[in-house]
């Protein structure tokens, strides 16, 4: 799976090393927009830190590894969605998701993880799936609600922001569970 097709607007591709530079780029430029939420957007500094961590995605051993894919909303680098801490002996995942700022509010993420939720449960036939949103990140914890996911709880001092920790709501789908939606 190389990409997954959303609509005639947008496609999720598999992340490469040719997506270094646009990566970067979107990262640098939205910076104050993205900090609060994402710790490694302080330690991404320049485009050989975005390479480095498009290496260890490429770099996970075996065929199962955790798959992140750049989003491209007509035909421009909108964020990326991926895989987080799968366990394939479980059948369990997590999704975590960004979008640059000019790309919020068009219902993109909302479509992205919900194609990426229905490949997760009928191809890769896993059971459970978790995202966790930083508390107050409301944008962010908008996505699970809208797909029915589950609100589980606060993991409390879940996620290291430079010197402190935030906690993190936590919604979890399981397969029995996703309905069928009707097209967002």
């Amino acid at each position: 799976m190389h990409e997954i097709r959303v609509n005639d607007q947008l496609r999720l591709e598999k992340i490469k090393y040719s997506h270094a530079f646009q990566m970067f780029h979107a990262i640098d430029s939205n910076r104050e927009f993205l900090s609060p939420w994402l710790p490694f957007v302080q330690q991404t500094q320049s485009q050989e830190d975005t390479e480095a961590f498009i290496r260890s995605i490429l770099n996970q051993s075996g065929d199962r590894r955790d798959e992140v894919f750049v989003i491209w909303f007509n035909q421009r680098f909108a964020g990326l969605v991926g895989l987080k801490d799968t366990d394939y002996l479980n059948l369990k995942t997590e999704i975590g998701y960004w979008l640059v700022e000019s790309m919020t509010g068009k219902g993109i993420m909302t479509k992205c993880v919900k194609n990426l939720v229905d490949f997760l449960f009928s191809v890769m036939k896993l059971n459970r799936i978790q995202i966790k949103c930083g508390v107050g990140n409301e944008k962010s914890s908008a996505i699970p609600k809208r797909l029915g996911f589950t609100f589980e709880g606060v993991e409390r001092a879940g996620e290291k922001h430079e010197n402190r920790f935030i906690d993190l709501e936590v919604y979890s789908l399981l397969k029995n569970e996703c309905r069928p939606m009707n097209k967002l």
